[in-house]
């Protein structure tokens, strides 16, 4: 069925990109952290890109803020299982900095197909990077969190990057409340503004 060979067009598209080259990135990484999760998923989260423990696994979100992400998607009753996660930029930037544009740059193509391929009824955007690749703006996530914006004509939420709620814990209440209009969205198909 359509699940099937979606599932299988995102392996090849995963084993494409395992040899990549396009940026500099390529030249610290130990592997590329493609994605994970449900090529049937209603719902798709995006981070910036891998860490350490992303990058020894091969797997997005195993830290820490992965246990945290975990967690948040629980609370609106769902599992990881049933959700994708990907990155905006497929290697690890060393030391964590953030990515460069000519490497969102030259990764785009990859996330972008990922989205057209998984299809989900909403993307949740974690973090300021992941937001501002996604809706091409340079606003600052204060400004954008708790929003519905479109990216590639999918309803997008963007919220808090989990690494910021662990440093941050006020953020996790407005966190919260974003995840809430994702729920409800989810379950009623219907947008409505904060």
């Amino acid at each position: 069925g359509a699940t099937a060979e979606r599932s299988a067009e995102l392996a090849s598209l995963a084993g494409a990109v395992t040899g990549c080259t396009r940026c500099r990135l390529c030249e610290g990484r130990t592997q590329v952290v493609f994605g994970s999760g449900n090529a049937d998923a209603d719902l798709m989260f995006i981070g910036e890109g891998p860490g350490a423990e992303e990058d020894r696994r091969g797997l997005p979100f195993v830290g820490a803020a992965g246990e945290l992400l975990t967690r948040i998607i629980q609370a609106i009753e769902m599992s990881r299982e049933e959700v994708y996660i990907a990155n905006v930029v497929k290697c690890r930037p060393p030391g964590n900095r953030d990515p460069q544009p000519d490497e969102v740059a030259a990764c785009r193509g990859y996330l972008e197909r990922q989205i057209a391929l998984v299809q989900p009824r909403a993307i949740v955007a974690l973090g300021r990077i992941a937001a501002q690749t996604l809706l091409g703006t340079d606003l600052p996530i204060g400004r954008m969190r708790g929003q519905w914006f479109r990216s590639q004509g999918v309803p997008t939420m963007v919220t808090y990057h989990p690494a910021a709620l662990l440093r941050n814990s006020a953020l996790k209440r407005p966190t919260w409340e974003d995840m809430q209009q994702v729920r409800d969205f989810l379950r009623s198909g219907s947008l409505r503004s904060p």
